[in-house]
């Protein structure tokens, strides 16, 4: 009898906790909404004319084909979308690579004057970037990179930022483990390669994502060294196509749904190593 009596007040008491959480859920339901709706008028309006999506549509239209045509005729696309992900993958490689030997070191081999070095490092987040715009520009104008994928990536090939978040994250790796490789004879190198980047993995894919995003959405910078046709990106392109006389809308939109697939894609497949890498995870 006090069994079933438990099991029946356990039910009600859980009916009323979901009761509750109405209110909650309606809420989150309404705030999701409001948050794809852009995605969603991004998509519906590169399907249809330009006066349409002046006017507000937000259903699909048929003129998907024709805005396809005339970005294609218009702008160089293929070339654009090359040069981005060519540029974003290479930058956020090295990046990866070199943030994560300089969070390693400054962290796991730390003493007080790499500290002091590092809080001095970290004054570099407050420098903005136009401030260094034109002594880098001289740079590689002397250097003869401009148009190359140097003068994009070596300005942001190392950040404060990615240093002091690699660093933040290895102190949650186990330094049992680097003693361990030592007494089997591995060199500092090796314990780095072999032992640390698997353990650290969520971290890398979270740099990952915020590296490969902020490299594709430039456009100051690419704008300043990149002054050739065939070296512009697609932020480029995107501005390019919003600052004619005459903005054709859908063709516009087509161009910037392009531009937003390649980083959804990337923090669709890393998103939940993107999660444990931001909260500090080491697995």
């Amino acid at each position: 009898m006090t069994d079933s009596v438990q099991t029946t007040t356990g039910k009600k008491n859980k009916s009323m906790t979901q009761r509750r959480l109405i209110p909650t859920y309606i809420f989150l339901v309404i705030f999701s909404l409001f948050s794809v709706f852009p995605l969603y008028w991004m998509i519906t309006a590169a399907t249809n004319k330009s006066l349409e999506v002046a006017q507000g549509k937000i259903w699909f239209g048929t003129n998907l084909a024709e805005n396809f045509t005339k970005l294609i005729r218009d702008e160089a696309l293929g070339t654009s979308m090359w040069n981005s992900f060519f540029y974003a993958t290479v930058q956020m490689l090295l990046c990866l690579l070199i943030c994560s030997l300089a969070g390693y070191g400054f962290e796991l081999y730390h003493d007080k004057a790499k500290d002091k070095l590092f809080a001095f490092l970290l004054l570099g987040m407050m420098i903005p970037q136009v401030a260094t715009m034109i002594p880098l520009f001289r740079m590689m104008s002397g250097g003869k990179l401009l148009n190359t994928v140097w003068a994009f990536i070596l300005p942001q090939l190392s950040t404060p930022f990615m240093i002091m978040m690699f660093r933040q994250n290895s102190r949650n790796f186990p330094p049992d483990i680097m003693e361990a490789a030592r007494l089997d004879g591995l060199s500092e190198i090796r314990i780095f390669f072999s032992m640390y980047m698997p353990v650290m993995k969520s971290t890398y894919a979270a740099a990952a994502v915020i590296t490969f995003m902020n490299a594709w959405n430039a456009y100051l910078w690419p704008k300043v060294v990149m002054t050739k046709n065939q070296a512009q990106t697609m932020p480029m392109l995107i501005a390019n196509l919003a600052g004619g006389y005459t903005i054709d809308y859908g063709e516009l939109m087509l161009g910037v749904l392009f531009c937003s697939i390649p980083t959804m894609i990337i923090f669709f497949i890393l998103q939940k190593q993107f999660a444990e890498g931001i909260t500090g995870s080491v697995k």
